[in-house]
């Protein structure tokens, strides 16, 4: 993990519960295959207790000719319901790799239609030209940067946290 210098330093136990939804105005990047699947400077992201943030970056920014709607959908108790997308590129797929709320609840509505993916599902994320790590259990989908402290939920034995 890299050190981020430019982003002050955030413990996730300081996030607020429900999750508050902020604008991203660094580069959000993610990489498959080898391709940029998506590129953006106006992206968002949620921060919720005890969870690194989770990125979204508007569909108008991604190569949404690389996505399809995944079968299965999840709920969010605060965003509502989620529909998974499977990328196909250079001869690679990644199944439920990113995910999306349609209709979310009002306070994510900034958020509709646009797409979150799973670090651990693709070559690359990054934020402000800094590689994400993976959160840990693919259940929440957050990115990791050198700016945060945790522990982090996700990983094995943290569901009752």
């Amino acid at each position: 993990m890299t050190d981020m210098p430019q982003l002050p330093t955030e413990n996730v136990w300081d996030y607020p519960r429900p999750p508050r939804l902020e604008p991203v105005a660094l580069p959000l990047v993610v990489v498959f295959a080898g391709i940029e699947i998506a590129r953006t400077t106006a992206g968002h992201r949620v921060l919720e207790t005890s969870h690194p943030p989770t990125y979204y970056l508007p569909r108008m920014d991604i190569r949404m000719d690389l996505l399809t709607p995944a079968p299965g959908r999840s709920l969010c108790e605060f965003k509502g319901w989620a529909q998974y997308w499977t990328i196909e590129a250079g001869g690679r797929r990644s199944e439920r790799a990113a995910w999306s709320y349609a209709d979310p609840s009002a306070a994510y509505a900034d958020i509709a239609e646009d797409l979150s993916f799973y670090a651990s599902k693709v070559d690359l994320c990054s934020v402000g030209g800094v590689r994400v790590d993976a959160q840990e259990g693919d259940f929440y989908g957050g990115w990791i940067t050198g700016n945060l402290t945790g522990p982090f939920k996700g990983g094995p034995g943290t569901a009752g946290w």
